[in-house]
């Protein structure tokens, strides 16, 4: 092994948190414990997440095993297999090692039972007696694990190669503030026309190269200045002011737009030329209500859908209540409580009673579908206008194959709060929601905004502030 190389003894979870993961570390070697391979074969059954993950691990382990002999898997086998990411083609250099013999030491001896952590900690520990020169690293998502290693005085690591970024801080929030003097740098060549009943900018200046598309613009003026970017090159950009929905005459299904972010969310919600729109906000920010709102405009008065689509990730917050009975459609209606309690807001009409609310309400929930993530796989949806609750809880992976669903005339919305993931292994930044958000930063049809301001009462905007 050659000294400059790093030795990282996978964890089971990194393989089934990412198939791939053993194509990612580079120039690097790898070292796979027999009880991670052990625990592989356990969970391979069935048809969750994790067992499809296992497979693929196993198919490609198969793959790099095939025709191999054991003078070959002692010596290490090559990991050379093309890659493609969205930004790159990734060829690693390193070799995977298999375990083919019992790693003796006496670290075990002072570990309470016998549990896989601890074998693996005890070959994590027996490599780097073996290999003084080099540097032996534990990679893991287990963070108690992770603990132990390091109180024995293992290296050990967290699979960060999933990251979409570094701090989620730095997550594209869709809007910027232009500053105090944005009209005397960049008044010199400005066009503005009307068209379609929108109004538009062409405007050049040293900002220019720093918008993205269908990033969202502000001015504190009067009237304050709110406007879109419609398209951008070298030198100049096309922006367009935002429709205002602020006022009870531009209400959507009776909502009007309470702040500046939900303005434009709705903007984005009703233009038919954004595929993709992912709102994040706490608690109470409107996410849904306004999502709701806008599906029902357009399927039932401008017929631009056909029906609304409603899925979520049914992750529960506390205890799992078990199996559920009925339908497809029963068995999720207990996670639609946000959709429930939004239609009740929809159609809360004063003057057409309770006999009137009651038919409104089941005339719309024949337009609304609820659908499970489970039997989404192979699915092509037609004209559908489809929400994605609790986006924050899917993985990349997940969200890929619900979005890849959509066919022509489809728009899909993703809503999430990035402060209440419930899913183990994922973070802000390991979030698919966030990978979505990162990925579609500047594609002429997806938009995003993150909601600031809440909505919902005085006691929901104390409880986020200070809890």
């Amino acid at each position: 092994m050659t000294p400059s190389k790093c030795l990282f003894v996978l964890d089971t979870n990194v393989l089934i948190h990412d198939p791939t993961a053993l194509f990612r570390f580079q120039e690097h070697d790898l070292f796979l414990p027999m009880v991670v391979i052990e625990e592989l074969d356990q969970l391979k059954k069935g048809l969750s997440e994790v067992a499809r993950n296992v497979r693929q691990v196993s198919r490609f382990l198969d793959e790099i095993v095939q025709r191999a002999t054991q003078k070959d898997i002692e010596a290490g086998l090559s990991l050379n297999k093309s890659l493609f990411t969205d930004t790159a083609k990734i060829v690693p250099s390193g070799l995977l090692y298999l375990q083919t013999e019992l790693l003796k030491n006496d670290i075990l001896a002072a570990l309470p039972g016998n549990t896989v952590d601890h074998s693996i900690l005890a070959i994590t520990h027996a490599l780097q007696l073996q290999h003084p020169k080099t540097t032996v690293t534990l990679v893991s998502k287990d963070i108690n694990l992770r603990i132990k290693a390091t109180m024995l005085g293992i290296m050990a690591e967290d699979y960060h190669n999933d990251q979409v970024i570094q701090d989620i801080d730095l997550l594209f929030t869709g809007e910027t503030e232009l500053p105090a003097d944005f009209w005397e740098t960049h008044s010199e060549a400005v066009n503005s026309w009307k068209e379609n009943g929108n109004v538009f900018y062409r405007i050049t200046g040293p900002l220019v190269d720093t918008w993205l598309i269908n990033q969202c613009l502000y001015k504190e003026q009067d009237p304050p200045f709110d406007a879109i970017v419609q398209e951008r090159d070298a030198e100049s950009a096309q922006l367009r002011l935002t429709r205002n929905y602020h006022s009870p005459t531009h209400a959507v299904w009776g909502i009007q737009a309470r702040n500046r972010e939900q303005n434009f969310a709705l903007n984005f919600l009703l233009d038919p030329n954004i595929d993709l729109v992912t709102l994040i906000g706490q608690a109470g920010t409107g996410k849904t209500l306004l999502t709701l709102a806008a599906g029902l405009v357009q399927t039932l008065e401008q017929n631009r859908y056909s029906e609304i689509i409603m899925t979520r990730a049914t992750i529960p917050v506390g205890e799992d209540i078990g199996f559920l009975p009925g339908t497809e459609e029963e068995k999720m209606t207990p996670w639609m409580g946000a959709l429930m309690d939004n239609l009740e807001v929809l159609t809360n009409a004063e003057y057409a009673g309770e006999w009137g609310r009651h038919a409104t309400q089941d005339l719309l929930m024949h337009r609304i579908k609820i659908r499970s993530m489970n039997f989404m796989r192979g699915r092509t949806f037609l004209n559908k206008y489809i929400i994605i609750d609790e986006a924050q809880n899917l993985s990349a992976k997940q969200l890929k194959t619900l979005i890849t669903r959509a066919g022509p005339g489809t728009k899909i919305v993703c809503l999430g709060n990035l402060a209440q993931i419930d899913t183990p292994y994922l973070t802000e930044t390991t979030s698919g929601l966030t990978y979505v958000v990162d990925k579609f930063r500047n594609w002429k049809h997806s938009a995003h905004i993150t909601l600031l301001h809440g909505e919902r009462s005085r006691l929901t905007d104390y409880a986020t502030a200070v809890l």
